[in-house]
Order: C-alpha cells, then sequence, then structure tokens
C-alpha cells in the first residue's frame, strides 16, 4: 500500500518533533525567538502601523507622500549624499591604510591595527567635540596653517558638509580598515609573483590582478559605510549646519518638538526600507566575492 506524497512531509515533521534533541533545541532556541519578537520585530510593526495611521486613526499614506516632498525629501536626499560621500572617502583613506598594513610584517600590522581600532572605543561625542577643536576657526589645524601662511588660512572646516564629512569619516574608517584588511591579507601572492615573473609591471598586476580580487571587499566596505552613515545623528548634528540636516535629526526634531508621531514613524519605515535595501546588496555583493574566490582557486 503506497503512501499518498502530502503525507511524507507531515510524518516526517512528526517524527522529528517527536525527537528528544528536536524539542531540546527549541526550547533552547525559544528565548532568542521570544527576544526577536519583542525588541526588534514588534517595535517594526508597530511603527509601520504607526505611519499608515492618520490623526484620527484611519489609513492614510499621508505621511509618506510628506516624507518624500518638500524639505523632508531634501533632508532625504541629503542624507543619501553626506552619507555616500562619507562611503567613498572612508573607501579611499581606508584602502590607502590598509593596503600599507598589509605589506607589514605581522608584529607591526597588529600595532598598526591597534592604533586604528583603540579611538573607536572612545565615545562619539568625546571624538566630535575633539574634532571640533581641531577643526574650528582658531582650532589646531588652522592656526598651523596659518603658521606656515598658506594662502586662504584660516579655512572653514565646520558647520557646513565639509566637516560633517571629515567627522563621519572618521567613526566610519575603522569598519573599512577592519574589512579591507581581511580582504588583502586573504589575496595569494603567488599570483601577483607569478605575474610578475612574465613580465607584467606593477601597474598592470594591480589593476588586472590584485584590484578584481579585492574588489568585492571594496564594495562591501564601501556599503557598510553608507549603511551605517544613514542613521548617524551626533556628528553631522553638532558638526554641520541647517543645510546638512540628516533624517536622524529630522525624526528626533518631529517627536520632541513638533509631536508628529506619525511623520517621524514614515520617515523611520523609508530609512528602514533604504537601509534594507543596502543590507541586500551587501549580501548580493558577498555571495559575487565568494563564488570569484572560488573560481580564482579552482
Amino acid at each position: 500500500m503506497s503512501v499518498s506524497t502530502p503525507a511524507l512531509p507531515a510524518a516526517r515533521i512528526r517524527a522529528a518533533l517527536a525527537s528528544r534533541r528536536t524539542r531540546y533545541g527549541l526550547l533552547t532556541a525559544l528565548p532568542v525567538v521570544i527576544y526577536l519578537l519583542v525588541l526588534f520585530v514588534y517595535p517594526i510593526l508597530g511603527t509601520l502601523a504607526l505611519s499608515l495611521k492618520d490623526e484620527q486613526g484611519g489609513f492614510t499614506l499621508h505621511w509618506y507622500a510628506d516624507t518624500l516632498t518638500g524639505i523632508n525629501l531634501s533632508v532625504l536626499l541629503t542624507t543619501l549624499r553626506i552619507s555616500a560621500e562619507t562611503a567613498l572617502a572612508s573607501l579611499v583613506l581606508g584602502f590607502l591604510l590598509a593596503y600599507a598594513v598589509s605589506r607589514m610584517r605581522p608584529l607591526f600590522a597588529a600595532l598598526a591595527m591597534v592604533l586604528v581600532v583603540a579611538p573607536h572605543f572612545v565615545s562619539a561625542l568625546v571624538r566630535t567635540y575633539g574634532w571640533i577643536i581641531l577643526l574650528g576657526d582658531y582650532g589646531v589645524l588652522n592656526e598651523a596653517m596659518q603658521a606656515v601662511h598658506l594662502p586662504g588660512a584660516p579655512y572653514q572646516l565646520l558647520y557646513n558638509e565639509i566637516g560633517v564629512v571629515i567627522g563621519t569619516t572618521y567613526v566610519m574608517l575603522p569598519y573599512t580598515v577592519l574589512l579591507l584588511y581581511g580582504v588583502m591579507r586573504g589575496v595569494d601572492r603567488r599570483l601577483l609573483a607569478a605575474a610578475a615573473s612574465m613580465g607584467a609591471g606593477r601597474l598592470v598586476i594591480f589593476r588586472r590582478i590584485y584590484l578584481p580580487l579585492v574588489a568585492p571587499g571594496l564594495a562591501s566596505a564601501g556599503l557598510l559605510s553608507f549603511i551605517l552613515s544613514l542613521g548617524y545623528y551626533v556628528t553631522p548634528r553638532l558638526m554641520g549646519g541647517p543645510n546638512q540636516t540628516m533624517i536622524a535629526s529630522l525624526i528626533e526634531q518631529q517627536v520632541t518638538k513638533d509631536y508628529r508621531w506619525n511623520g517621524a514613524a514614515a520617515q523611520g519605515v523609508v530609512l528602514l526600507l533604504i537601509t534594507f535595501a543596502g543590507l541586500l546588496l551587501l549580501k548580493v555583493v558577498g555571495s559575487l566575492g565568494a563564488s570569484a574566490k572560488q573560481r580564482s582557486n579552482s
């Protein structure tokens, strides 16, 4: 007598649930599931529901239309622009620094990485005020440039987009360096030596061999810096001006001053969707990088 096909999965599920090991696994996973539901799923669903309610509690898309028009759209575009500039700056500086560290001896490389990561353990507020002291009109940097009679000094390096990008780049640089350093250390140096033995120059080796091997890491580091910069609050608020208002500051203003919780919820959902899109792209880039590495190894 044959067993029907739909009954097979149900029988396997019942057999799995009857196993003591499966029941123990479900029991140990239950606290994690509850934690995620209470602290992640419920707040996200609550924010989504709040963004779809009007002042009388009915359904509306007004708050999303308001987020994507006028001054709110300008703030969103400013956030995207500053995040992209931060990602690009941290990628360039992080590549140069990670490349230099990857060519050091292990002991010196470890010490260099400690110097890169150590400032990250200091409060973001303290680091931001440190940059304000350095970049002010009478700060250390401008005083030094005036001392050497640099034309145009002192420069306006605070309360504009330059100051915001400098501050956010400094915050994102350790992430970029750590990610790129791991990728660069994994490059097989024998490939570079083989290309050199066949007469390829340094520029050709870098452009046609080294750069393609680290390209997935570059894309991942850039996307990571962009995603993390989207919701940054402290540095843009302290080092930027009115034209550098980012969406995190706008959400804070909507909640604490304008009491527009629905509008703030809609802005938060839009920011969350952009973040999810960036994370999905990051995963795609990581998958492409893994497949490219497998092809190079084979």
